[in-house]
Order: C-alpha cells, then sequence, then structure tokens
C-alpha cells in the first residue's frame, strides 16, 4: 500500500514529542511491506531550532540511527505537485500540526485521487482551543485518528468528521529497550521541555525539591528552560544536560536509577487518560518510574505495579526514596512496566489497531496485509 504522511517533522523532535511515535509507526509500517512517503514543511519550527542550536551534523546522527527513515521536503510557500505526491496513494494521513490551508487542499486532492484520507490529532487543543478547530476544514476526510477518548467525544460532539478512533501513542519497543545492566551515573534522571508554564509549579514540587530534600545526583534533559528554571537546578544541585535527540532516551535510561513524569496542567485537568509519550518511553526502557498524580481513565497501566504515583510533593520524596533503597521494588516497577508495553503499547499494536480501521474504510486486504498475501500466492 503507498501511504502519504504531513507531518510537522520526522527529522527533528526539538520540542517535538511526537517525533517517537512518528519514527516507531512508520518503521513498522515499512517493516509490513508498505511504501511510505513522509513529507515535512522547509524550514520548519522545530527542524529550524534544531539546526540553529546544534547544527547539520544532528541530521547525520538521526540518519545512523533510523537509516529506513529518508522525510521528504516541500516548500510551503509554493503549490505542490500534488499528482506526484498523492496520485498514486492509498492513505494519507495529516497530522493536526500542518497549516489549514495545506490540509484543506489535500482533502480537495482526494475527490481528484481517490485515496483514503485521515486527520490526526496529538494535541489538546480541542479541549484547550477549541476556536481554533474551525479553522480545519474536514471535508472530504473519511475520519480522524485522536489520541484519547475525551478528545473522541469531543470530535463526535461537534460531528468534525464522520467517523472518529482512538488512536494512543506507543512506544517503539524495540528500538526503547531496557539495559538495567549499564552502570548508573546517578540517581534520577528526567527528560522533559520546560515549556509554556504549563507545569512549572509542579515541576518544583515533584522534581526539584523532592531532589533537593533528598540530595540525589540527578540530571535533567530538554529546552525551553529560562534562566529561572536554569538557576532553580542549580540551587537545588541538579545537572541541565540540555537538549537530548529522542533516540538517545534508551542510553540515558540505563545510566540512571529512576525516574519521574510530571504531566502539563492541560493533560491533568482536561485530558485524563491520556499520558503523553514520556511515561511509554520510561516504561519501555524498564527505568522504574513514579508519577505526579494523572487519571489513567482509560486504563492503559495498573499504577501502583507499572509505576507508583505520588499524591503531593512529599509522597514523591518518600516514593523515591523507598524505589531507590529497594532493588526488590525497583526490579518489579521495571519488568511490570516493561511487561505492560510489550502487551499492550508497541507502535506494532497501534499499526495493527490501523489495520482494522483501513478494513473499514474498505481497502482491499491485499494492500492492508501486502506480506501476507505475497506469501499466500507463493
Amino acid at each position: 500500500m503507498k501511504i502519504v504522511m504531513f507531518y510537522h517533522s520526522l527529522y527533528s523532535d526539538w520540542n517535538h514529542g511526537n517525533a517517537h511515535f512518528l519514527r516507531g509507526t512508520v518503521k513498522e509500517l515499512q517493516k509490513r511491506g508498505h511504501d511510505v512517503d513522509v513529507y515535512e514543511p522547509e524550514g520548519g519550527w522545530s527542524l529550524q531550532n534544531l539546526l540553529k542550536d546544534h547544527g547539520a551534523e544532528q541530521l547525520d546522527e538521526f540518519r545512523q540511527y533510523y537509516p529506513s527513515l529518508n522525510p521528504q521536503f516541500y516548500n510551503p510557500e509554493k503549490r505542490l505537485n500534488y499528482k506526484n505526491i498523492l496520485g498514486e496513494a492509498d492513505l494519507v494521513i495529516v497530522h493536526e500540526w500542518n497549516e489549514p490551508e495545506l490540509i484543506a487542499e489535500i482533502g480537495r486532492q482526494k475527490e481528484k485521487f481517490g485515496f483514503k484520507l485521515l486527520f490526526h490529532d496529538t494535541h489538546h487543543r480541542a479541549v484547550s482551543a477549541e476556536k481554533e478547530m474551525e479553522k480545519f476544514n474536514f471535508t472530504h476526510f473519511d475520519g480522524a485518528l485522536v489520541f484519547g477518548e475525551v478528545i473522541k467525544k469531543i470530535y463526535q460532539e461537534n460531528e468534525w468528521v464522520e467517523k472518529v478512533w482512538t488512536w494512543h501513542e506507543a512506544s517503539d519497543a524495540e528500538f526503547f529497550s531496557p539495559n538495567r545492566d549499564e552502570e548508573k551515573e546517578g540517581d534520577l534522571v528526567w527528560i522533559g521541555n520546560w515549556g509554556d508554564g504549563e507545569r512549572t509549579e509542579e515541576l518544583m514540587e515533584f522534581l526539584i525539591e523532592p531532589i533537593k530534600e533528598l540530595k540525589l545526583k540527578a540530571k535533567v534533559y530538554g529546552v525551553r528552560y529560562p534562566e529561572k528554571a536554569k538557576k532553580a537546578l542549580a540551587e537545588a544541585g541538579i545537572e541541565y544536560g540540555g537538549y537530548l535527540p529522542n533516540y538517545k532516551v534508551p542510553e540515558v535510561f540505563a545510566k540512571y536509577k529512576v525516574t519521574v513524569h510530571v504531566p502539563r496542567r492541560p493533560y491533568v485537568q482536561m485530558l485524563p487518560g491520556i499520558p503523553t509519550i514520556r511515561p511509554f518511553e520510561a516504561l519501555s526502557c524498564g527505568i522504574p518510574l513514579i508519577c505526579s498524580p494523572w487519571n489513567d481513565a482509560e486504563n492503559l497501566f495498573t499504577p501502583g505495579e507499572d509505576y507508583l504515583v505520588a499524591k503531593d510533593g512529599n509522597d514523591m520524596g518518600y516514593k523515591l526514596a523507598e524505589v531507590l533503597k529497594s532493588p526488590l521494588l525497583a526490579k518489579s516497577l521495571s519488568d511490570n512496566g516493561r511487561r505492560t508495553i510489550l502487551d499492550r503499547h508497541t507502535c506494532a499494536h497501534r499499526v495493527d489497531l490501523l489495520e482494522n480501521i483501513l478494513q473499514e474504510l474498505n481497502i482491499p486486504e491485499e494492500k492492508i496485509y501486502p506480506i501476507h498475501h505475497k506469501t499466500l500466492e507463493a
């Protein structure tokens, strides 16, 4: 099957958490015999920031880690050659981080070329900025893939598209795998961007203060940290590592004993059941995980077994100390978390679900399962 995807960036994960799931999904589709093209705009925000801060060598490194991934670029200022790009497509997926004009135009091209067309939403805009959704023209879309039930209900209530499916993010579990025998460099590592003030208080309560109180050897990675944040880290004795390419996350997790997840406020308050990619990454790598409060409304995991939940900053300190002093507890969390990922939350699981969706859309089975059909013919 010919699949064409329009996303913000496959190359860059600079402040772009969706890159992990996108890369893992494309790899899985390729493994199953599909021809996949991913298009991203020249001068995209994430890639431009990556190149500005870290140079073109980051792209060479990306190719070493992902040799099968080869993103295509288009000039957003010029009209695309839609016949060349979409003329032979069976399926087109357009991510919500695209310009409304492009989204509408691809919808119009569907009438000409006859491919199936899906919208992919991995953002909290539908609940936090519903007016912004009005700029999207879904007239010709066959449906939407959204990353949580709460978003699905909003799409259905507003009748934005005819069909909506929940398509949670997941882990590239072959790549994000445990290496707990690695010699440890410290106690705690946290990987995440400071962001736009959506969790400043939470980061102080659940990350910085417990580390300071327990005098842990800790390191924090991420971008968009204001000077005030860097100062708070330094005062707590926390090393700041700056940008960390997503493909190096497994290597870093292997060097620490525990990590934490501190979700942004919109996810806690308005998007119960949507954990973002970070817990999937930690559990997949087998590093013990402790979360600040969030509601696993869709029962993706088993709190208390896959990870621990700290009800406040004091409880976070207590649970961190408990995991660090108990190898048995740490191993139990590590094993249970990894098992849950392998059983339910890999990119392969999400591609399985996508295949079921494509059956609903009446794409011929020989296109959905090309390798299986080639085997039968042989």
